[in-house]
């Protein structure tokens, strides 16, 4: 049994059949009662052992807009894969929007067409079409500067277009890198090489009961300042309120 185990962990159990037991003939003759493997029934908990609890918060009314309210905890608190998901979706319409209003400059001011005459000044020196103007405003929020494509003074929608584009972009850079960083400094996997006992007892200690299991850590580091909270589910039964009857009226009044 115990070679069972450990081939098969602890997430099934060893069961013991018999041909008087449970009616099942054994296949051939001086064979003896037979052990199958059934999957244990995980018990739902209130608390994981990660601290986690099972609960569901239902018919509270207008939650959605309540998470919206607090956007910057809400992306915390999200799962890795939409917090990467919302922060490339973010940046990369953020980087076409911007493209695409340095294309509508080029565009409207017949850049695109003049843009080879020798003795006009564009608005955006060597920007020719779509992604020439991606790759200027890449080069300008990257703060990389080839010297290729480069702003001229003689664009003043340019100028204010390039103060937007700073000012966005340092607001986009705080919030989701920010995000990114609480993320990361969390320490919510902490809890996984904390191990608890499979079973909790009661037992006397100094003269009274008292409920005992066992925590370990599979680190070497020493937590600092830990402290463990524990949740005591209790079953009560409690009595209904009395009804509220009138006086009964006295006979003659």
């Amino acid at each position: 049994m115990s070679a069972l185990r450990r081939k098969f962990g602890d997430d099934y159990q060893v069961v013991t059949t018999s041909s008087s037991g449970s009616g099942l003939q054994p296949q051939g003759p001086g064979q003896g009662p037979q052990q199958q493997l059934v999957p244990k029934k995980k018990r739902q908990r209130f608390v994981d052992k990660n601290g986690r609890c099972n609960v569901q918060h239902g018919n509270l009314g207008s939650e959605t807009s309540r998470y919206l309210s607090d956007l910057f905890t809400t992306l915390v608190d999200l799962k890795w894969r939409w917090n990467l998901f919302i922060f490339i979706l973010t940046y990369t319409v953020a980087w076409l929007f911007m493209a695409s209003m340095w294309w509508v400059i080029a565009y409207t001011r017949g850049d695109l067409n003049k843009a080879h005459v020798g003795n006009y000044t564009p608005c955006v020196a060597n920007v020719y079409n779509f992604p020439s103007a991606f790759l200027f405003f890449i080069e300008t929020e990257a703060t990389i500067g080839y010297g290729y494509r480069y702003i001229t003074d003689k664009c003043p929608e340019g100028i204010i277009l390039f103060l937007f584009q700073s000012i966005l972009g340092s607001i986009v850079d705080a919030f989701l890198i920010g995000c990114m960083f609480i993320k990361m400094s969390q320490p919510k996997k902490r809890a996984e090489t904390l191990m608890f006992s499979e079973h909790a007892v009661i037992s006397m200690r100094d003269g009274k009961l008292t409920l005992m299991f066992r925590v370990g850590n599979l680190r070497n580091s020493h937590m600092v300042s830990a402290q463990i909270r524990c949740k005591l589910l209790k079953v009560s039964a409690t009595r209904p309120l009395p009804t509220w009857r009138p006086p009964a009226r006295k006979p003659g009044n």
